[in-house]
């Protein structure tokens, strides 16, 4: 049996800390502009109807010069591509600082990964016609953690972006966390799904990570522990909005009230997760986007069988009460209404 001493890890951070201040990969440049038709795709498949991304009109009437890309779309401008997701599978894909200490980490069984922390902070809006070029510098490489998927190090990096003048245009501050699965109570989850029999174990939803509850959403949390599920709509334009935000992205109105919903809709899309595996869910754990009745949409586990899951399967809500201050909805098929 091998033994880690407080020495080797001392000895494997410095190593891993000689990446801090390096240019994680090569400088990225988009392959295309900021352009309109991307800027529909985004906000249709988000369901965002903020007219100053698509109505040259509506956004001069707020005093911009025109439309806007949507600050959330930032990330995307500069994303790789398919070809280069296969390179990278394939160990074919460049040799990079990045790369080098991705593989020290997973040598010494840090395989798992997870994205733990996004900040972005935005010097101007982009606009159509922009040319974005990114920098991307290892900030930092944590010591050895504890968390609940295992033990492992985070890894923060800072992308910097820039317009084609060479201007700074927003910074974003990236964090992800290495981790070994089989430490840790990612380990005992494991173990929840199976025992050496073979006899499949329900996961403890009391042990789940739980979700920040802030004064704005603190309303749709209570009506969940009373097993209602209720939406956030204007005092002014009374438009629909999940999840709940301080002002109405319509008309901005900080005036809001909530009605009830149904807890019918159908399936919008949905993923099946496998790995890695969090305390307290069950796996194979698929989670569901509905649209619901009501014309809002809500992200939820399914309760049933993955396999059974299509885009547009009607479903309904059900309650999944982790303790007895916090009770979430989750999904499963619809039954037949009289």
């Amino acid at each position: 049996m091998t033994t880690t001493t407080a020495t080797d890890e001392e000895t494997f951070l410095v190593t891993l800390r000689t990446f801090v201040g390096q240019e994680a990969t090569p400088v990225r440049h988009a392959q295309e502009p900021v352009n309109r038709p991307m800027i529909r795709h985004f906000v249709e498949a988000m369901g965002d109807e903020n007219p100053v991304y698509l109505d040259e009109e509506a956004a001069r009437a707020t005093g911009r010069d025109g439309i806007v890309a949507p600050p959330p779309m930032l990330s995307t401008w500069l994303m790789v591509g398919y070809r280069a997701h296969q390179a990278a599978a394939s160990g074919t894909a460049p040799d990079t600082p990045m790369a080098r200490l991705l593989k020290l980490l997973a040598d010494a069984g840090f395989t798992g990964v997870v994205a733990t922390n996004d900040e972005q902070n935005y010097h101007r809006e982009l606009r159509p016609g922009d040319e974005l070029s990114m920098t991307t510098v290892i900030e930092d490489v944590s010591p050895r953690k504890r968390t609940g998927l295992g033990d492992g190090h985070f890894i923060t990096t800072l992308r910097t972006y820039r317009d084609q003048h060479g201007q700074i245009v927003a910074e974003q501050r990236f964090r992800i966390l290495r981790f070994n699965p089989q430490s840790g109570a990612a380990a005992t989850a494991k173990t929840q799904t199976g025992g050496a029999d073979g006899e499949t174990r329900q996961a403890d939803p009391a042990v789940r990570p739980k979700p920040f509850i802030l004064r704005d959403n603190e309303f749709w949390f209570k009506a969940a522990r009373e097993r209602r599920l209720v939406i956030q709509a204007c005092d002014d334009c009374g438009a629909l909005r999940h999840p709940p935000s301080p002002a109405c992205p319509h008309c901005r109105s900080f005036g809001w009230h909530e009605v009830p919903a149904s807890g019918r809709g159908t399936v919008h899309s949905y993923v099946t997760s496998h790995h890695p595996k969090a305390p307290g869910f069950d796996y194979p754990l698929p989670v569901v986007l509905v649209d619901l009745e009501e014309g809002t949409r809500l992200v939820a586990d399914f309760a049933g069988d993955p396999d059974s899951i299509h885009i547009g399967m009607p479903v309904e809500i059900e309650w999944l009460e982790r303790d007895e201050e916090l009770t979430l909805p989750r999904f499963r098929a619809a039954r037949e209404r009289a």
